[in-house]
Formats: structure tokens, sequence, C-alpha cells
């Protein structure tokens, strides 16, 4: 065996379709005329979106390691080279395409530099756009401080400042380097023996450095290769904006800190990525902040000078005294009628995203009728305008509606189907199937050899879909890269597939039924979840000297009334419950995977319901 493909998958299964394709459809001849043989292993860290069976289906030929947990990348990755028999070894991701000359350019090049413990490839993202992260240099104090200061970006090419993606050399050229991208590092077997699997002290991030770095140290060099070049869906498998996110990037840091610096670099070291830390983390916080309080505020001020202004009309037309209205009626009693309208269509799913403009009016108005229930319960000293409140409210109401309407005008999209013509039918049949937005749809034949750049201007084009049956990957890349200035969206359907995959979105089969899916998910549906959990829990606490004679385990009621309390259980979670989606039936499945997905993707709070009174007793 000469060469095993490693990869390590975590819920991306149609990329990882996608990459597999790209893997068994490569060349197999290389320079000595020996035939190139491939195993390739898939590690899957416990994925719910049905990647394993989607490889055993599909691809029969490769080894599944089916995780029952996420052991972290580090961890899978050498479950894999444990058992690998090829001469050459690559760990590849899941979320790339590699072109059909690239496993043989790379042995090519590793059998003619004996010297080379380990490579890497130059690779872009799925717009076209080169990743610096291709070569990286050490990360020592300095370069650190040069990147999370900004300065890198002011010095992108300075042979000091700009080491940590090593800007001072080519990108088309062969260059010697220090650290690999963890989406792709191939290594030869001996060169791995010698310097072992990865550190599993990290669970992601950092080990593809830790790795590179061991090669050097054990006197070999490491290549960057650009005459070879990936697709590289950057970071498709985890969230980058969030916390949880930069925890463990940096965090990673500080353990590749601990182990490879000393002294005062490490502390300064570490220093930085706390500084780098806490940025990061008051950005996301006040961009949270902003993002989340800029709308209701906007309708808010908006709110209240509509009901202000009617108030004035009314104390001037109506009572014949604009002093009509004591002030805590302007101050207090206006911003409540306001925020409560705002609170009910909150809850109704108002604010949500996507924007719905149906639940914005019920909530806002569902709201109004209760303050007007409310408001005939008053005493009549406290009941200062019904009139005023109808006036108020359906300014509120129209108000919120129309600072809305531009963002309900749809940007027009055109696409552009590249393929043979049978093809590019097929696919325009998928987008028309799976409900793709679109105005305009035009075919162009490769094999013609029609200028795409030119048919991008003239038709206004907005999406390129590449039919991955008829242009090779190379050309798939070329494309992008030649095209990624126009700022057009590229796509690509593989061969003989029904999928449509691109960088901002993934369309597919699944996608026709799942419309009206009420995943559980969205916000509208935790912000439910959370709220019943609340109240159930409050409720049972205080009828818990009661319900508690009849429980089967006694002990546990009041540890899980107060962890559904806080948060850390959910009454009905596959997950964290303490009741699971299989509680509704008599007799518990052995396999339950099936259940706990339709419970996920068709979310119902009727079910919890249903649930916790089905096991009321069993708290």
């Amino acid at each position: 065996m000469i060469l095993s493909v490693i990869i390590v998958n975590y819920n991306v299964k149609h990329f990882l379709e996608q990459c597999l394709n790209s893997v068994f459809a490569s060349e197999r001849k290389l320079a000595n005329g020996e035939q190139l043989d491939i195993e390739c292993i898939v590690v899957d860290n416990n994925s719910v979106d049905g990647s394993v069976e989607m490889v055993r289906e599909r691809f029969p030929e490769v080894v599944c390691v089916d995780n029952k947990d996420n052991p972290g990348f580090a961890k899978a990755n050498n479950q894999a080279l444990r058992i690998a028999k090829g001469d050459y070894l690559l760990l590849l991701n899941p979320d790339t395409i590699v072109e059909k000359e690239t496993f043989i350019m790379c042995i090519n090049f590793m059998m003619e530099h004996r010297e080379c413990g380990a490579l890497g490839v130059k690779m872009i993202n799925g717009e076209g756009v080169y990743l610096k992260e291709s070569k990286r240099g050490f990360p020592t104090p300095e370069t650190s401080f040069y990147k999370i200061s900004g300065l890198i970006k002011l010095f992108p090419h300075h042979p000091k400042i700009a080491r940590y993606y090593m800007g001072h050399l080519s990108n088309d050229e062969v260059n010697e380097i220090e650290i690999l991208p963890g989406a792709f590092i191939m290594m030869s077997r001996e060169s791995y023996e010698k310097v072992g699997g990865l550190d599993e002290s990290y669970f992601m991030y950092g080990e593809d450095i830790d790795f590179s770095w061991r090669f050097i140290l054990a006197g070999y060099k490491n290549y960057y290769l650009p005459t070879t070049r990936i697709i590289h869906y950057k970071g498709e498998s985890t969230k980058k904006g969030s916390m949880n996110y930069v925890y463990t990037f940096y965090n990673a840091m500080v353990i590749f800190a601990k182990k490879y610096f000393s002294g005062s670099n490490a502390k300064l070291y570490i220093g930085l990525i706390n500084m780098a830390i806490w940025a990061r983390a008051g950005l996301s916080f006040v961009k949270r902040i902003f993002c989340n309080i800029a709308q209701p505020l906007v309708d808010f001020l908006i709110a209240f000078g509509g009901f202000v202004a009617a108030k004035q009309l009314w104390a001037t037309f109506w009572a014949e005294n604009v002093s009509y209205y004591p002030s805590v009626y302007t101050w207090v009693v206006i911003p409540f009628y306001i925020l409560f309208m705002m609170l009910v269509s909150w809850l109704y799913g108002g604010y949500d995203k996507p924007l719905r403009i149906g639940r914005l009016v019920r909530g806002m108005g569902l709201g109004c009728l209760l303050l007007l229930a409310f408001y005939s319960l008053l005493d009549e000293t406290q009941r200062y305008s019904r009139m005023v409140l109808l006036l108020g409210s359906a300014w509120s109401i129209l108000s919120a509606v129309a600072i809305r309407i531009p963002k309900l005008r749809k940007h027009t999209d055109n696409t552009l189907l590249v393929g043979s013509p049978e093809e590019t039918q097929r696919v325009e049949q998928l987008i028309r199937n799976y409900g793709i937005d679109t105005e305009l749809i035009e075919h162009v034949d490769p094999a013609k050899g029609i200028q795409l750049s030119e048919l991008i201007r003239v038709f206004k084009i907005t999406d390129v879909v590449f039919c991955g049956r008829d242009i090779q990957t190379q050309d798939i890349i070329s494309q992008m890269a030649s095209l990624q200035a126009t700022g057009v969206r590229f796509k690509i359907v593989p061969s003989d597939s029904d999928i449509i995959i691109g960088s901002n979105a993934i369309s597919s089969r699944e996608d026709i039924f799942s419309v009206d899916i009420n995943t559980i998910d969205t916000p509208y549906n935790r912000r439910n979840k959370r709220l019943f959990d609340i109240f159930s829990s409050l409720i049972l606490l205080i009828l818990s000297p009661l319900h508690i004679l009849f429980q089967k385990q006694k002990r546990d009621v009041y540890p899980h009334l107060f962890q559904v309390l806080v948060g850390k259980k959910s009454w009905v979670s596959p997950e964290n419950g303490v009741f699971t989606p299989a509680d509704i039936l008599d007799r518990k499945p052995s396999d339950t995977t099936h259940l706990d997905q339709r419970y996920k993707r068709n979310y119902k709070l009727g079910t919890d319901i249903a649930i916790l009174f089905k096991n009321i007793n069993k708290l």
C-alpha cells in the first residue's frame, strides 16, 4: 500500500462526500511508472447527520471507524494512523477537494526529496481566495505579537513582521516552511514512525503546529508545494465567532507554549494569549449586545415618539388641555406599554431570524390586547386613556413593519451553470426542486471556450455552479481563483450527486422535505423549551412536598429540579435530559438514534409536556 488517506469527520456529511469523490477520482500513476494504490480511512467523531451511513452506503471500500463519542481531532487521527498501511500518510480535512494530480505530485516530490518529513499544498477557500494558512512560521512570542497586534496586516511581506504566514515567501514557489496546515499534511511512513502520532493533549487546534514542529526537531524539513492545490471550505465544522472557539483555540496555544517555551518566553507568550482571549471576549460581548439590542432599541424609540404624539393630540383635541396627562404617564406607563408589547412579540418569535413580519405583528397585537384586558381591570383613577393605547399600539406595529420593509426586498440572484448541456439541465432541475431563489439561470458549455468573466458581467451573475462531472477539479480551482475579483459565489455539484455545495450554503434532496420542519435549534423553539423548563420546574418545586411521595427515586428529585431550573439539564433531551425522546414509549428500543433525530428535526413543545407528564413519577 503506497498511500493512506485519513479523514476525521464531524457532522459535515455533504462536504465529506464531495471530498471522498475527489480522493477516488485522483490520478494513480507515479513518475516511476508505479501504480498508486490508495486506502482511505474515515474516523467519525459521533456525527448525528448521517455521515457514517453515507460512507458505508456510497463508499464501501472506505475503512470507517465509528466513534460513539467525540475524542477530539488529534486522538481520532491517531486511531487511523495506528491501522494505516501506506508508505505515505495523509491527514486530510473532510471539507476539502483535491485535484486529480495532488497525490501523485506530492508523493513524486517526497520521493525526490528524502529530507522532506512532511509537506502541505496551496489552499484556496470556497470563494477562490488564497488561504494564508497554507504556509506558516513557528509562532514565537514575537511572531505572535505581530499577528495579534495587527502589524502583520500593515507589513504583509516583511521577512520579520510577516513571518507568522511567511509572507516574505512567494505563494507560487516551492519553499521550506515551518508549520503545515492541519487540513492537509502528507508524511512518509519513516518520518511518522520517528516523530510519532499527534499530541492528544490538544482537543482541537494547535495539534498541527505541534506536529509540524516535531518533524523539524527530528531533523526533517517541511515543504510548501504550490504546484498542486486544494479547495478548503475553511472552518465548516466550527463556529469561529463563538467564545467556545476562541477559548479552545487559545487554550491550545497555551498547551503549546508550556511544551516548547521556558522561563520568560513562556510567560510572555501566555500573557499575549490571555490578552487576546480577553480582547476577543470583550469585542464579542459588545458586538453581541449591540446586535441584540439595536433593532429593539430603534423600535422602542419610534414607538415612544408615536405614543407621545398620540397622547398630545388626544389631550389637545379631546381634553382640550395639553397638560391633561401627568408626567408619570409619559415616562412610566407608556414605556411599560411598549416594552410589554415588545416582550410578547419576542416570545412570539417576532425578533427571531429569519425575519417574519407575521410573527412580529401577531406578537405586538396580542400584547396590545393583553394590555387592554389588563386596562379594564384597573380602577378608574388609574385608567389614563384607552384611545391613546390603541393609537400608540397601532403606530408601534405599523412603524415596526415599515422599517423592516427594506430588509424584505430580495436581492436578485442570477445563476450561471457551467457544464455539458445534459448535466446543466439536470442541475437546473435540482435548483428548481430545492427551491433555491434565483431570477435567471444561464448555461455555458466549457468545451466551447467561452470566457466566464464576460458572461458574469453581461448577465450580472451572482452565483456560478460548476458541474463536477464535466469539469476537472484543477480547472474549477483555476476558474475560482481567476474570478474571485468578480465577487460571485461559487458552488459545485459533484459527479453523480444531487447535492449543491458552496462555502455559504449546502442544498440537498433533504431540503425538499425540511422546508417546514420545525427544528429544535430555532431561536423560537429554544426559547419556548427553556421557558417550559423554568416554569414547570418552579411548579414542580412548589408542589414537591406532595408529588415526592409518589417518586420511585426520591433522592434524585431535587437535584433534577435545580439542574433543570439553572439550565444544566432539560426535562427532555437526547444529550442532557432528565428524560429522552424514547421515554414517550412504553418500551425503549435498543437504538434510539432515529427517534432522537426525528425529535430534533421536528420539535414540538407538546412532546416535552407529554414526556414529562408520562414520567412524572420518575423525576
